[in-house]
């Protein structure tokens, strides 16, 4: 059954290149990525698992834990790593799952058998510290991911998570947000007292508060 925004992520137990990974006891208060691939020594993923290990400090400052999967075993992602050293110039710093039985791609509805019958397509979900999914992206085989839009897409997450706005199309942290519709002015102008440009009722503009809660 397809996971689907809002549901909580399924727990599991898993071997990695880091050891036993106990799901929800490892990402704690922290955000997670869960990303697949469809299998070790393939060169899409080689650059995609070189370019997660070089945004390591990137995921931390946003206290996001990542983790990767397939469903080749601990022994061949331990040998893919060298390759993704040698030729990415940064060795593999967070854990890569071994998932030879296909018990987490089953959960996580990784396989499609549209795509690709037997090997996980290249899905990526990120989960809050609630445990619950936030976003979910699909990709095919020969399309690499693009992990600048994903941590753009946290930042937005993050900010969204505690304060009442939402961000516009293109959005980076630090451009002015939207003011939810939800909010009478009455209401905003306590949460905004610096006000904002409306250009519709419904569209009103303001400067990016603070990630942390209103409350906070």
């Amino acid at each position: 059954m397809a996971i689907r925004l809002g549901d909580t992520a399924p727990d599991f137990t898993a071997e990695s290149t880091e050891g036993t990974i106990r799901f929800h006891e490892y990402l704690g208060d922290s955000w997670g990525v869960l990303f697949s691939h469809p299998k070790d020594f393939t060169p899409v993923c080689t650059t995609e698992l070189g370019t997660v290990a070089k945004l390591k400090d990137e995921f931390a400052k946003r206290n996001v834990k990542v983790i990767g999967l397939s469903v080749d075993p601990v022994s061949d992602h331990k040998e893919w790593a060298k390759d993704i050293a040698e030729t990415q110039g940064v060795a593999l710093n967070f854990p890569l799952i071994g998932d030879p039985d296909r018990a987490v791609a089953d959960l996580y509805d990784m396989i499609h058998p549209n795509a690709l019958n037997t090997l996980t397509v290249r899905s990526v979900f990120v989960i809050g510290p609630d445990k619950q999914v936030k976003l979910t992206l699909t990709y095919p085989a020969a399309t690499g991911r693009n992990f600048d839009e994903l941590l753009r897409v946290i930042d937005s997450l993050q900010l969204t998570a505690y304060q009442k706005v939402a961000t516009p199309a293109n959005w980076q942290d630090g451009d002015d947000v939207i003011i939810v519709p939800s909010l009478s002015n009455e209401q905003a102008k306590e949460l905004f007292p610096a006000g904002w440009n409306e250009l519709k009722p419904y569209l009103r503009v303001t400067k990016q508060p603070s990630k942390k809660s209103s409350a906070s």
